[in-house]
Order: C-alpha cells, then sequence, then structure tokens
C-alpha cells in the first residue's frame, strides 16, 4: 500500500489547511471616504479577532448606524475620538493621505493603492516610518528595513499597531499552543520525516538515502530537497 505523506494531504485543500471564515469578523479597513472631507468617529468597543495578533477597534462615525473595524492603536480606548480625512490632525489613531503627514511620524495600515483599505503594517506591535514624501511618492521604512514607494494620496493610520509583545509570552502548556494555532490555517503539531516510520514517510525508519529528489519524482517521493544543484555547507 503507497504511502500517503503529509505533503499530498496538504494538497488537497481540504478543512485542515483552510483559513476558518467562520472565526473571523470583518475586515480591518480605511472607510470610504469623500474628498475633501473629514469624518469623527468614535471607538465603541475593543474586540479580538481569531487568528489575527492585533486587536481590533470597533468605530462608529458621525450618526452611523453602521460599524467600521479597525487595527487599533497603541493605546486606544473605549470612548476615544478618532478623526478620518484630509482635515484630521496629526494625532495617534488618526487616519490621513500620506502627503499630510510629517516625515519621521510612525504609521501602520498603509494603503498599497490609494482606496484599496490599507495592506501594509498591520500585525500586532508593528510601526513604519515616513523618511521622505514629495509630489509624485512617499518613501516609507517598512518594519523589515526596507524602503518601498507609495502614492502620496494612499491613507494611513498614525501610531504602533497594539499588541506588541505578544510573541514574547511563553508557551507553558502544550494546550495553549494548540488553541493559538486552531485559528489559523495551519497544522499544529508537525512530525518530523526522520521520525516517522519508513512506511509513513520517505526518510523515515533511519533511513540513510540522499535527501534530494528528482524534479520528476512522484508526489508520494517528492519531498526534502527538490532538484537541489548542491547541499551541504559551502567550502572557504
Amino acid at each position: 500500500m503507497g504511502r500517503r505523506i503529509l505533503v499530498q494531504r496538504k494538497g488537497r485543500g481540504t478543512t485542515q489547511w483552510r483559513s476558518p471564515g467562520h472565526k473571523k469578523i470583518a475586515p480591518a479597513r480605511h472607510p470610504k471616504w469623500a474628498p475633501g472631507k473629514t469624518y469623527v468617529g468614535t471607538i465603541v468597543n475593543l474586540h479580538h479577532e481569531s487568528g489575527r495578533g492585533a486587536p481590533l477597534a470597533i468605530v462608529r462615525y458621525g450618526g452611523e448606524t453602521k460599524l467600521h473595524y479597525m487595527v487599533a492603536p497603541e493605546g486606544a480606548q473605549v470612548g476615544q475620538i478618532l478623526e478620518c480625512g484630509e482635515n484630521a490632525h496629526l494625532e495617534n489613531g488618526n487616519t490621513m493621505m500620506l502627503e499630510y503627514i510629517p516625515e519621521g511620524t510612525p504609521v501602520y495600515n498603509i494603503e498599497g493603492s490609494p482606496g484599496d483599505g490599507g495592506k501594509y503594517v498591520k500585525a500586532s506591535g508593528l510601526t513604519a516610518t515616513i523618511v521622505s514624501i514629495d509630489k509624485t511618492r512617499a518613501m516609507i521604512r517598512l518594519p523589515s528595513g526596507a524602503q518601498k514607494a507609495f502614492s502620496p494620496r494612499c491613507r494611513a493610520t498614525i501610531g504602533i499597531v497594539a499588541g506588541g509583545g505578544r510573541p514574547e509570552k511563553p508557551f507553558l502548556r502544550a494546550g495553549a499552543a494548540w488553541h493559538s494555532v486552531s485559528g489559523t490555517a495551519q497544522k499544529w503539531p508537525v512530525v518530523r520525516g526522520t521520525a516517522m516510520n519508513a512506511c509513513s514517510h520517505p526518510h523515515g525508519g533511519h533511513s540513510h538515502k540522499p535527501k534530494t529528489t528528482s524534479r520528476n519524482d512522484p508526489p508520494g517521493r517528492k519531498v526534502g530537497s527538490i532538484a537541489a544543484r548542491r547541499t551541504g555547507l559551502k567550502s572557504k
């Protein structure tokens, strides 16, 4: 009987590997606005969303009944007043276009293109820094250290994403780690191939076979270093 390894099961795309969308509340995006208008809102609640490290702030703008969800800034609290628009004040949690934000200001939830709602720097504890702004582009230093150019018409939120230091807390129990991973599209724990039996994985059973495999191998064999040109440490 042929083996059915982890890579084959993952390729099937069953519910074990799919993101649990039914646990999601709403996408955290900047609200749509009319040019030249500034919206004033109030944080009515802070909520945790499964699979997201940063807390969500539920905001109601003006007299609207519709609720908006945004990635909460560091120091956010219920009842805090937020502004979103071209004439918003330069304060923590307010959303503005990059062309109106001074250089050196920490920002997060940056739009990749004007009006997309925000795609960059949304994880807990992260922030980006505006390096330079001119009429054609805004250079921003991302948390990775890389600099990326954005349109000055893209929006961003001033401040730092809440939830900083979350990964620094150790998992004291295996059950805590399991519950943490259960909200994401991952499998945990993952057993090493070398720890399996020979009937369960090509690397199992104390195999001394090479860990490299051909590009044309069948799915049950294609694990390890696939079509590797070389292996091992490079000699000086």
